[in-house]
């Protein structure tokens, strides 16, 4: 692409170019393409389509970066045409992507047919190796063929499975399976298959799994918290402003409440309660004072909050969720954040942590003002279980798109239709 790049721009220019330069460098750049391209030419069978794209410009974009700051550092940039360059890696991001288009449309037809096809054997019978099954057989374009399924395997059928002609094999037991997998392996020692292992993940309910390098071994996450390096910053600093600039257009809002709350009742201002928060560590929350300093001097009582308010002003508090505000300071101090679960007492997550599935998975990320759970209709004395179902959908789901989402959809559905814990 280079040379057909540098033929046209030879055409339009008056000046004798240094064809031999050129060359040079466009076989300098290619190298370097190929150089950080290795996961762009591996089996594309099964792939999905934009994953195979974002290999390819990445792997341009690298090489790209690599020749300008090799222009820039040698400073060449002058003895070679600007068009040149930016038609010449234009021309090439357009067919690296044109002619895989085209290869992967061609051979999922070929397979579709019936034409390169590859024989697998699936082995297990726990959700994860019935969903391989079906994907396989509703994928026919991968070109993968089922030429036998095992579902409870044993020593004799895989020593059996060992001697036939296949291209891989797919081991998904469930992990109650009586034989583990060296024993398996063991078995299928004859065997001259690829054999892939895939975990019987949907088995289990896990949160943002994945694999990882820590001291140089791979590590499978089972529950991980999204929040980690950069997305870490780019929530917190999400927060900070957020949380500094409602604060700051609030204030006037929060003294007249303020006020309110002393000319309505003796007693302090602000309520302070000890919850659960981010990796299971304990803060104090801060609302405004909505129900008599001894309500709860006789018994702790989970929910019934509206029981427990007293007077028209503090109701109209709690109504429009005005207690709700002093949470900023939270926010400011790095103990919550505007989007998240709802945090819980101590008392009560020691008790529910007993009674409900997955309850301290929650905990995998700052609590929040707002939530998933409470946008969608799952507040105060509401079902617990499709409380933590939705509070988990938000930790596997989670980006700062959804974060602004849950923020506007808040607002707009209105702050008196949203009750918080």
């Amino acid at each position: 692409m280079g040379i057909l790049a540098f033929l046209q721009i030879s055409h339009f220019k008056v000046e004798q170019l240094d064809f031999e330069r050129y060359v040079v460098l466009a076989i300098f750049v290619a190298s370097c393409y190929l150089l950080f391209s290795k996961k762009t030419y591996i089996s594309w069978r099964g792939s999905n389509l934009i994953e195979l794209f974002g290999r390819v410009v990445t792997s341009w974009c690298i090489a790209s970066t690599i020749l300008v700051f090799w222009l820039v550092i040698s400073k060449t940039s002058e003895l070679y045409s600007r068009a040149w360059v930016f038609l010449w890696l234009m021309q090439t991001l357009f067919v690296l992507i044109f002619i895989r288009v085209v290869a992967y449309y061609v051979l999922r037809s070929f397979r579709k047919s019936g034409v390169n096809l590859r024989h697998i054997a699936i082995l297990g019978d726990g959700k994860t190796a019935k969903e391989l099954v079906g994907r396989v057989k509703d994928s026919a374009w991968t070109g993968y063929c089922i030429h036998s399924y095992i579902a409870r395997p044993d020593r004799p059928s895989l020593q059996k499975l060992a001697k036939e002609r296949l291209d891989e094999i797919w081991l998904a037991t469930e992990y109650s399976n009586p034989m583990s997998i060296q024993e398996m392996l063991e078995c299928l020692s004859h065997s001259t298959a690829i054999i892939r292992y895939s975990p019987d993940w949907l088995s289990l309910r896990l949160i943002n799994h994945g694999v990882s390098e820590v001291l140089g071994m791979q590590m499978i996450d089972l529950h991980s918290t999204p929040l980690s390096a950069f997305s870490l910053l780019l929530k917190n600093s999400f927060d900070y402003v957020l949380a500094f600039v409602a604060l700051l257009f609030l204030s006037p809002l929060m003294v007249l409440i303020a006020i309110g709350i002393k000319l309505s009742s003796s007693g302090p201002i602000f309520y302070k309660q000890d919850r659960v928060g981010w990796n299971g560590s304990v803060f104090k929350i801060i609302k405004f004072r909505s129900m008599p300093e001894d309500v709860e001097i006789d018994k702790i009582l989970w929910g019934s909050s509206n029981e427990k308010t007293q007077g028209r002003f503090f109701k109209l508090l709690r109504a429009l969720n005005f207690d709700e505000l002093p949470q900023l300071i939270n926010v400011l101090k790095g103990e919550m954040s505007l989007v998240g679960p709802r945090p819980e007492r101590p008392q009560f997550v020691d008790i529910f942590k007993e009674e409900i599935p997955d309850y301290m998975k929650k905990h995998l990320v700052k609590a929040g003002i707002t939530g998933w759970a409470q946008i969608h209709g799952w507040r105060g004395d509401t079902d617990l279980q499709m409380r933590i179902n939705y509070d988990l959908y938000y930790i596997e789901h989670w980006s700062i798109w959804l974060d602004f989402k849950i923020i506007l959809l808040t607002v707009f559905r209105g702050l008196a239709a949203q009750k918080f814990s």
